[in-house]
């Protein structure tokens, strides 16, 4: 079943944020700072890792790094594009009215609960892979495995930001919904070279939303966005910029 994947991905996040609310109550405000600062760091490492294995790479021997240009490019890029349109404040607006429909006006975290946690499962190539592979043969097998590390993710995340997080359902969904449906005209688009560089632009937002977790609001990651769009661009530009 085409879109299967997008489904078991929402459910797994939705029940994350179930089980985080279960356990969150239960436990004390320091175990809740202790629990986003770990959730901080493992989003740090996760992001760092992504983005090493996209930069550096084994050359007789000896350890190199690349693609400098093609980074500092995009993030600048989509960093003006994105404070143009402000998706960041967009964003923050659709959480707003989605606590106020959802009947959380006094909860002061669902906000900040949502964008972070949505901004942290909706960045990767798995996503885009993942909805490529279920649009075009079916498969769903990776979103089945981002729906199981998103569910511990977001059950993390929901035991310290609160409820917000698991409505992170929603633009998952309508993301990875989208790109089910579009999956016939991306594919083509879909490169080796352009998940590389989709996968190293989004790592590198992912390490920023951990920046966020651990420090406090530092980087409007939402306003980066732009940057994986860019990413995928230059992967298709018949001149290199590593």
């Amino acid at each position: 079943m085409i879109g299967l994947g997008t489904i078991i991905n929402s459910a797994g996040i939705v029940l994350g944020g179930v089980m985080g609310l279960l356990f969150g109550r239960r436990l004390k405000q320091r175990f809740q700072e202790s629990l986003n600062m770990a959730c901080g760091v493992s989003v740090l490492f996760i992001g760092i890792a992504g983005a090493m294995e996209g930069m550096l790479h084994v050359e007789e021997g000896l350890i190199r790094s690349g693609q400098a240009l093609m980074v500092v490019l995009c993030l600048a890029l989509g960093a003006l594009i994105g404070e143009a349109v402000d998706i960041e404040s967009r964003f923050e607006r659709f959480g707003e009215w989605l606590k106020q429909k959802t009947g959380n006006a006094e909860d002061n975290q669902f906000v900040n609960g949502f964008v972070t946690a949505s901004l942290t499962v909706c960045i990767g190539a798995m996503a885009i892979v993942g909805a490529i592979q279920d649009g075009i043969a079916g498969d769903w097998s990776i979103l089945t495995t981002k729906a199981i590390l998103d569910f511990v993710i977001i059950m993390v995340m929901t035991c310290s930001l609160g409820k917000g997080c698991m409505f992170s359902a929603i633009p998952v969904f309508l993301f990875e919904g989208a790109m089910t449906l579009l999956a016939v005209l991306i594919k083509p688009l879909m490169t080796d070279a352009a998940l590389d560089y989709l996968s190293l632009i989004g790592s590198i937002l992912i390490f920023c939303v951990g920046l966020n977790l651990v420090w406090g609001k530092k980087v409007r990651v939402a306003n980066l966005l732009p940057s994986i769009v860019l990413a995928v661009i230059a992967a298709l530009l018949p001149v290199s910029l590593s």
